[in-house]
């Protein structure tokens, strides 16, 4: 009943397709695995809920038909889609410069255990940060929500605006929650392996392999099918 006041229909579709594009591998998911590795499930958590906000902007622009302008004007298109790309490489160029963390020492009593052999730890304020921008200045998220979420409003809805908005928020709760379980799985790992030599090495190729993934998708962004 509430669908049909607000002029959605098939939410149901709407979620299990939401869910499974959610599912698909890409730079959030990278970052987010990433950040669990580096510093547990409260790193991964931050990067989670940072992307959560960037979606949630893109949700919000398109409501305020902030999204149909992007797409309709090349030049706004091209600032964002630059700006989204030189992020996304110097992402990736940080953390492929990112030394080793050193073998740590043996803990005095009582002390708290080291964040995490081969990662360097950062503020979760700043890991919240890396997530929203990765999501945020990503032009094609913005286009992909104009395409998508309008299948899933009726031409006759009393509210358009409110209706996006909705099914943004599903959306975005959605995306967190597989996040927040990818940060999980990966945090679980990290403690299971924690105190190995391998925990130091993998980490290590972890912020290399993220970061020249990073670097590539930056690049894709910006000359790859001319950004659209």
């Amino acid at each position: 009943m509430g669908e049909e006041l607000l002029g959605i229909h098939g939410l149901a579709l709407f979620i299990a397709a939401g869910l499974l594009l959610n599912l698909t591998p890409g730079a959030d998911m990278a970052l987010v695995a990433r950040c669990s590795a580096a510093q547990g499930f409260k790193g991964g958590a931050a990067a989670a809920l940072g992307v959560g906000a960037g979606c949630w902007v893109h949700t919000a622009a398109a409501a305020l038909g902030l999204t149909a302008l992007l797409d309709g004007s090349t030049t706004a298109f091209g600032l964002l889609r630059w700006a989204g790309a030189a992020y996304l490489v110097w992402l990736g160029w940080s953390l492929l410069r990112t030394p080793p963390a050193p073998a740590p020492a043996l803990p005095l009593p009582g002390a708290r255990p080291a964040a995490a052999a081969g990662l360097a730890p950062a503020g979760f304020g700043r890991l919240f940060a890396q997530g929203f921008l990765t999501n945020a200045l990503n032009p094609k998220v913005a286009l992909f929500f104009l395409a998508f979420m309008p299948q899933f409003i009726a031409a006759e809805a009393p509210n358009k605006a409110v209706a996006f908005i909705v099914l943004g928020t599903v959306f975005v709760v959605n995306g967190t929650a597989v996040n927040l379980t990818l940060a999980w799985v990966v945090a679980a790992l990290r403690q299971r392996l924690a105190g190995r030599p391998a925990l130091r090495l993998a980490g290590h190729w972890l912020n290399r392999g993220v970061g020249g993934l990073f670097v590539l998708l930056g690049l894709r962004l910006a000359w790859g099918d001319g950004g659209r």
